[in-house]
C-alpha cells in the first residue's frame, strides 16, 4: 500500500518556529488591523500625505506593516531576512519592490540594480529566484500600442529595441550565475509584448536548465490554453519552458476596464473556474517536468498540496528540481514552512526598497489582503492556534 503524503498545513508549530512569541503576537496585532477595511481605506490616504508633509512616519511603517511583508531597504538588509529564512529551509524570490518611474534615464538607470540583486543573490546559498516586472524597462503606452498592434514609428522601434536589451542584459546575467528569472505578468492590455519578451528570453537562455520563467495568471480564462500552447512552442524550438503559475493580481481593474471599454473580460467568471484551470495548469505541468520547470505561487492551500502529491504519486523527490513552490513574505506560513520542513523546494517572494518608496506595494498588499475571501481569517486563526499552544 503506498505510503501518505507526510505533510500537513496545520501545523502551527512548525509554520511559525521562525518567529518569537513577541513577533507572533506582533503580526496577530497586524493581521487583526488589516482585517478592518476602514482602517486600511485611511492608511492608504494617510500614509502618502504624511510623507509628503514629511511627518515622521517612517520609522512606525518600518517596524509594523513593512516588517511584516518586507525584506528590508536594501539588498544587506533582504540577505538578512534570507539567512534567517535559510535557517529553516526556505529560500528567496528576490523582489525589488520599487513602483517602476518613468523615462529611459529610469528604465537605464533600474538595469545596474538588478544585475547588482542577481550577484549578489549569487553569492547567497538560499536565493533562486529574482523577480522583475518589464514595466520597470518600458513605457506603459508603448506595450499598449504594441499589444493592439499598432505600428511602431521607427523612433518607437529604436525605444522597443532597448527595452529588449534591457530585459537581455538582466537574463544574460541571470543566466551566467545560474539565478531564476521570473519575468511577472502584467495588465492583459500589455501583456502580449510581455509574453514575447519572456518568449524570446526562454529561447536564448534555457537551452540546458530553465533559467527564465514566463508567468500565467489563471485567474484569465484564456491562459490555461496558452500555457499549453507556450510548451508546444518550446518543444518546438528546442528549448524548455519557465511556467510560474498565479491566480493573479488585476481582477478589479480588468473588470473595470473592460466594461467601461465594451468588451469581454478576460477574467473568469467565478473563483471556482479560477481554481479549476489553476489545479489543471498544476497538472498539466507535473505531467511534463522534463521539458518545463514550474513555480507555484500560490496562498491556496489545495493547489500546493496538490502539486505535493503529484510528486509523491510518481514517486519523485520532493526536491524535485524542475518545481518550486512559493508565498509571499509575511502570508502563509504555514504553507510555507510545513513544505520546506517535508523538503520541498520553497521560497519566499521577498520585496526589498527603501519604505517610501514601496509603499505602493504595501498599500496594496493590505488592500488585496483585505479583499480575498477568508484570507485574513485564516491568517488569525492559525497565529491564535500557536500562541494559545505555545501558552500551554
Amino acid at each position: 500500500m503506498e505510503k501518505q503524503l507526510p505533510l500537513s498545513f496545520d501545523n502551527t508549530a512548525i509554520a511559525f518556529e521562525h518567529r518569537t512569541d513577541k513577533a507572533l503576537k506582533k503580526a496577530d496585532f497586524l493581521f487583526s488591523s488589516i482585517g478592518k477595511p476602514w482602517l486600511v481605506k485611511l492608511g492608504a490616504a494617510l500614509t502618502p500625505l504624511a510623507f509628503k508633509l514629511g511627518l515622521p512616519v517612517k520609522g512606525l511603517i518600518k517596524n509594523t506593516i513593512f516588517e511584516l511583508f518586507c525584506g528590508g531597504e536594501n539588498l544587506e538588509e533582504a540577505a538578512r531576512t534570507a539567512r534567517r529564512l535559510g535557517k529553516f529551509h526556505v529560500g528567496v524570490a528576490l523582489d525589488y519592490g520599487v513602483e517602476a518611474m518613468e523615462g529611459e534615464e529610469n528604465y537605464d538607470r533600474a538595469v545596474p540594480e538588478f544585475i547588482r540583486a542577481i550577484e549578489y543573490a549569487a553569492a547567497n546559498p538560499n536565493i533562486p529566484f529574482i523577480a522583475i516586472k518589464v514595466t520597470g524597462f518600458a513605457r506603459f503606452e508603448l506595450l499598449e500600442r504594441i499589444h493592439a498592434g499598432e505600428a511602431l514609428t521607427p523612433a518607437e522601434q529604436e525605444e522597443f529595441a532597448r527595452v529588449r536589451q534591457r530585459i537581455r542584459t538582466i537574463a544574460e546575467t541571470a543566466a551566467r550565475h545560474h539565478i531564476g528569472l521570473l519575468i511577472d505578468a502584467e495588465e492583459s492590455w500589455i501583456q502580449q509584448p510581455v509574453d514575447d519578451l519572456a518568449d524570446e528570453m526562454m529561447q536564448l537562455f534555457n537551452r540546458q536548465q530553465v533559467i527564465v520563467y514566463n508567468t500565467f495568471q489563471l485567474y484569465r480564462h484564456d491562459r490555461l490554453d496558452f500555457l499549453q500552447a507556450s510548451f508546444e512552442k518550446a518543444r518546438q524550438r528546442d528549448y524548455l519552458l519557465g511556467a510560474k503559475l498565479v491566480r493573479g493580481a488585476y481582477m478589479e481593474k480588468e473588470r473595470r476596464r473592460a466594461e467601461e471599454l465594451e468588451y469581454a473580460s478576460p477574467i473568469q467568471p467565478d473563483k471556482a473556474a479560477a481554481d479549476r484551470d489553476y489545479d489543471a495548469a498544476v497538472r498539466y505541468c507535473m505531467e511534463r517536468l522534463d521539458h518545463l520547470a514550474v513555480f507555484i505561487g500560490t496562498h491556496n492551500e489545495q493547489s500546493c498540496m496538490l502539486a505535493a502529491q503529484l510528486l509523491h504519486e510518481k514517486g519523485l523527490p520532493h526536491n524535485h528540481s524542475h518545481v518550486s513552490f512559493s508565498q509571499l513574505l509575511g502570508m502563509s506560513d504555514n504553507i510555507t514552512f510545513n513544505l520546506a520542513h517535508a523538503g520541498y523546494n520553497v521560497s519566499k517572494y521577498l520585496p526589498y526598497g527603501p519604505v517610501k518608496d514601496v509603499m505602493p506595494y504595501l498599500i496594496r498588499r493590505a488592500q488585496e489582503n483585505t479583499s480575498i475571501a477568508g484570507q485574513m481569517g485564516r491568517e488569525l486563526s492559525l497565529i491564535r492556534k500557536e500562541l494559545k499552544r505555545r501558552a500551554l
